[in-house]
C-alpha cells in the first residue's frame, strides 16, 4: 500500500524553517515511508503517534488515517522533540 503525506499545518511550518539540507533528508524519509511504512516504534504514555528518526537529532511524529501518513510536526533537533514530547505525555 502506497500512503499519501499530509503536512498538518504546524508540520509544514517547521518544514519550511529547516535548512534546505534538513528538508532533502525529511522528504526522503516522507517518500520512503509513504512506500515502505512497517510500523516502528510508538511512542509511550498512551501517545497515538509513531516516531520517525531522520538523523541524530532530527525527527518526526506521525500518525496513520487509511491510507494517509499524517506528519505532525518535524524538529530539527532533540532539544524541540523533547519539550513536545514532555508536554504531550503529560495530557
Amino acid at each position: 500500500m502506497i500512503f499519501q503525506i499530509y503536512l498538518k499545518p504546524k508540520a509544514q511550518k517547521d518544514f519550511n524553517k529547516l535548512s534546505s539540507e534538513l528538508k532533502k533528508t525529511f522528504g526522503k524519509h516522507f517518500e520512503k515511508l509513504a512506500i515502505k511504512f512497517r510500523p516502528k516504534k510508538h511512542l509511550k504514555h498512551g501517545l497515538p503517534y509513531f516516531i520517525e528518526k531522520v538523523t541524530d537529532s532530527a525527527r518526526f511524529p506521525f500518525e496513520i488515517e487509511d491510507n494517509l501518513l499524517i506528519i505532525i510536526r518535524c524538529f530539527k533537533n532533540h532539544k524541540e522533540y523533547e519539550d513536545w514530547f514532555n508536554s504531550k505525555k503529560h495530557l
